[in-house]
């Protein structure tokens, strides 16, 4: 003999009938929280790209001879 399933609570969809899903974000709003996220980080990148002290030179490489910078003489 065949055993019967006990699950009283349990959902199923019958015929057409969609089951809604409970989603974190309002789909209305997730567009705007996405843009929102996204200024933040570049803002947060822009801050700290412009706030970190220029690094030194380093040495010139080898076999290098500057040139000085001609003046025009008029």
């Amino acid at each position: 003999m065949a055993k019967k399933s006990n699950k009283i609570n349990r959902e199923r969809k019958i015929g057409k009938q969609n089951i809604e899903k409970k989603t974190l974000i309002n789909p209305k709003h997730k567009n705007t929280i996405w843009t929102i996220i996204i200024l933040l980080i570049l803002v947060v990148f822009f801050i700290v790209n412009n706030t970190r002290p220029e690094p030194e030179q380093g040495p010139l490489p080898p076999n290098y001879t500057p040139v000085a910078p001609q003046t025009n003489n008029n």
